[in-house]
Formats: C-alpha cells, sequence, structure tokens
C-alpha cells in the first residue's frame, strides 16, 4: 500500500487519462455517512451514481446536481462483484476513525482510475491509501481520507418587507459571506409556503442554506448567521432555525407540508421544534420562526420545496 496526498498525486500523475475532482466532502451523524463530491465532469457523472447505487449495498441514496454528488451510506463493508459495464464501481467500505472518515472505493478501468488518483487530487482530501492503481482492464481501489464534518442546516424567514429586500437574495449573501470565512456553504434551497397568507411580503418563501463544519463549528456559525442578518435584514420579524444531522424527522416534514397548505402560528412551530430537536432563535423578531422552521422539512427534496400547494 501506498500512502499519497493530494500534492504527492499531482506531482506523480500528469497524463492525460486523470481529471481532478474539485472537492471532496464527508459528513457523520451516528451510522449514517454523507459523502459529497465535486466531479469534473457535469451530467457525465451520472454514470458514477448509477453505478454506486447499483452495485454497493451500503449505498443508500445516491442523486447528482450539476457535477455535485451526493452519497448516503452506512458505515460497514460491501462485497463487491465487479463486472465490467454491469458492476464497474462501488463503494466497498466506510468507517470512521476519530476526526477521520475512510471510503474505499474500486472500480474497473476508468472507474478505478477516479477511485484513487482523480478523487485523491480534490480539495478537502488529506490522503489516499492505494491498494491498486487501476485503469486500462485492471481493478483501482484506495481509501479516500477525510476529515469528519457535521451537516447544519439554518432555516430563514421574514428578513423583507413589503416594498424592498428579498429573502432568498439575503441568504444567499449570508451563506457566500460565510463560505469567504472559511465554512463549506453546500446549498441554497428556496420553499413555498402558503400562498395566502395575508401577512406575506410577495411571494412567500422560507430559504434552508446547508453547511459541512468541522465538530464544535456550530454554534459558531450560528452566531455569524445571525450577526449578518441583523447587520442587513429589513424586518423585525426575522429568525432562524437550526437542524443538524443527516434526517429530517417525519414530523417536521409533516410540519413543512403543513405550512404549505395553511396558516400556522408561532406557537405551533415552537412546539414542533422542541419535539424534534431544532434550536430556534429570534433575530429580530419571532415571526420568522414559522417559515424558518417549514423550509427545514424540505431542504432535501427540492422538487417538492418549490411547489405551490393549491
Amino acid at each position: 500500500m501506498e500512502i499519497l496526498t493530494p500534492r504527492d498525486l499531482k506531482d506523480k500523475f500528469q497524463d492525460p487519462w486523470v481529471a481532478p475532482y474539485q472537492k471532496v466532502l464527508t459528513m457523520v451523524n451516528d451510522d449514517l455517512v454523507e459523502i459529497v463530491e465535486y466531479h469534473p465532469c457535469i451530467s457525465g457523472s451520472q454514470w458514477m451514481i448509477y453505478q454506486y447505487q447499483h452495485s454497493s449495498d451500503i449505498v443508500l441514496k445516491a442523486k447528482r446536481d450539476g457535477n455535485r454528488h451526493t452519497f448516503l451510506v452506512k458505515m460497514g463493508k460491501s462485497n463487491l462483484s465487479l463486472k465490467p459495464s454491469l458492476h464497474a464501481a462501488g463503494i466497498e467500505e466506510v468507517s470512521v476513525e476519530g476526526d477521520e472518515v475512510k471510503v474505499v472505493h474500486a472500480g474497473l478501468a476508468g472507474a478505478g482510475v477516479g477511485a484513487a488518483m482523480c478523487r485523491g487530487m480534490a480539495e478537502g482530501v488529506l490522503r489516499v491509501e492505494l491498494q491498486d492503481i487501476g485503469g486500462g482492464s485492471k481493478v483501482g481501489r484506495a481509501t479516500v481520507v477525510t476529515p469528519r464534518m457535521e451537516k447544519v442546516i439554518i432555516g430563514i424567514d421574514d428578513t423583507d418587507t413589503k416594498d424592498e429586500g428579498a429573502t432568498w437574495t439575503l441568504a444567499h449573501n449570508v451563506g457566500a459571506e460565510l463560505a469567504r470565512q472559511g465554512y463549506q456553504y453546500l446549498d441554497h434551497i428556496t420553499v413555498q409556503l402558503y400562498p395566502h397568507n395575508p401577512n406575506k411580503t410577495q411571494n412567500c418563501v422560507a430559504i434552508a442554506l446547508v453547511f459541512a463544519v468541522k465538530p464544535g463549528e456550530k454554534d459558531g456559525l450560528i452566531q455569524k448567521v445571525v450577526e449578518l442578518l441583523k447587520k442587513d435584514t429589513l424586518s423585525d420579524k426575522t429568525s432562524i432555525a437550526v437542524l443538524q444531522g443527516l434526517d429530517v424527522p417525519r414530523k417536521l416534514r409533516s410540519y413543512s407540508e403543513a405550512a404549505k397548505k395553511s396558516m400556522l402560528t408561532v406557537e405551533e412551530a415552537e412546539k414542533v421544534a422542541q419535539d424534534v430537536g431544532v434550536e430556534m432563535v429570534e433575530v429580530t423578531g419571532s415571526q420568522g420562526k414559522i417559515g424558518a422552521l417549514a423550509a427545514l422539512g424540505m431542504y432535501n427534496d427540492i422538487e417538492e420545496a418549490v411547489k405551490v400547494y393549491y
């Protein structure tokens, strides 16, 4: 076995058969790991999504959004039986050791090259433990080692007025500023709420921002979000809601569905948040808690999130 850093790999493999990934992140919650990869090829990478879902029984979900892969996997081993075209690539094993996540990728031909060299050059990778280089008819196999991170989703609502402002733009600019400060800003989801709400400013949407943070960074992230919103919000009703982990509780999802169909109260939002372990913070007021919480319940279902429930 050969242990190589991203810099080692870039120095060693400078040929047209390697296309470096841009970034790899791994977020852990109990026995689940969410792997986020930014692939060099956009639609071409759909092949990897298909292969991983059909080859590895520890891959629970896999999806592609642009050049970003997201794999939800359970810790443990998968008995891969690699076969050209049919089962050409997969995740063989996932484990967590202290502050490190180890993911063993294996693949035939080009998928084997991707397992080691391409992923190993990405931002976020600490090192790869290279078992087999792969390429041609050979199997490539490598352990990609990344820092252990946690997933934090922040719901935001009520930052604008009927005359000016836009919650979705302010929320994105908050995320972008935090990215400049070193946080991993992963996603921005617009969640359509009840369109007949008499208190709405216009389109009645709330926003969920998704981050990957190092253990112990969550409180600092929340504090910075609150500070940035206080500085720029135009409303005296701004609130946020904070969900940590990889699952959306069923009760939270149901609440979000209800918020798309009908009027809800702050008291109802506070009760659901308490029941499902979501932290709520009043930035300038309490009214925003309703939409901020609703944004969390559909952050991982973007097609449903944007629908208008008549």
